[in-house]
């Protein structure tokens, strides 16, 4: 697989947006992840089109914490962007993937464009709220490179800015190949950044490292960046949302932060 172009992923690197299309049309697809120790298996993509009330119950909550003009990064089929829309937020909706934007302007999303966050300058505007969800976070790249990105979205925020993002405890997984992973250029069990790819039929992504981490290694990876943790939503579930919002230079003393 070559490397992405200025206008996002190249035709034959657009596996997410054939499966979006496929929904779309009424064909029946399926996700298939590969990892790169060997692990591959599959899964019905149906819920990126899910509407508010299928979400699960973590995001129905975290997506109350949304203020003002949002960036939703990574906006798939456009689920989040169309909710926030019906609900009278000025939303940009940005994907890596030109089939995806071309899926979701179908549905009905009023700005969507084809972006990395990286592409995301001054041009953009600032916004009030960066919506990562169904563990968009997790895409940021490898550990080491969260606290760059995390400056970088401090920057295209205003002084009250907040991200609503999810992520994915492995340590809650029942299935050990999850938990037990040895990638083919490092030598420690599960590191917190897995490399994968998906695939649909003949067209596969590039290979892209995933960030699954517990809450507390959030907190980690937060730490110095200009955003502090505002509360968790945490049911049980592998799956957890997290409310971030901006360090202030001389802060109040608060409580603890809050889980639900």
């Amino acid at each position: 697989m070559g490397r992405r172009t200025k206008t996002g992923l190249r035709a034959d690197q657009d596996a997410y947006g054939q499966i979006y299309l496929a929904l779309l049309e009424g064909r029946d697809v399926q996700e298939i992840m590969e990892r790169d120790d060997g692990l591959i298996y599959s899964s019905d993509p149906a819920d990126y089109f899910a509407p508010f009330r299928r979400w699960p119950a973590t995001e129905k909550q975290a997506i109350r914490a949304v203020r003002g003009r949002v960036l939703d990064v990574g906006c798939g089929a456009g689920r989040v962007s169309l909710y926030l829309q019906e609900r009278g937020h000025e939303v940009t909706a940005i994907d890596e993937s030109p089939l995806a934007v071309a899926v979701a302007k179908r549905r009905g999303v009023m700005r969507a464009f084809t972006r990395s966050l990286g592409d995301i300058d001054a041009s953009f505007g600032i916004f009030d709220t960066i919506v990562l969800l169904r563990n968009n976070f997790g895409l940021l790249g490898k550990e080491g490179s969260t606290p760059r990105l995390l400056r970088r979205l401090a920057g295209i925020t205003g002084e009250r800015g907040r991200i609503i993002t999810d992520s994915v405890d492995p340590d809650r997984i029942d299935n050990p190949a999850f938990r037990e992973y040895r990638g083919a250029h490092r030598g420690k069990v599960r590191p917190h950044a897995q490399r994968y790819r998906v695939r649909s039929q003949r067209y596969a992504t590039p290979w892209f490292y995933y960030l699954m981490f517990p809450p507390a290694e959030m907190e980690r990876l937060v730490a110095g960046t200009g955003w502090r943790i505002d509360r968790f939503i945490d049911d049980g579930s592998p799956r957890f949302a997290v409310v971030l919002v901006k360090e202030r230079r001389n802060p109040t003393p608060r409580t603890r932060r809050r889980v639900y």
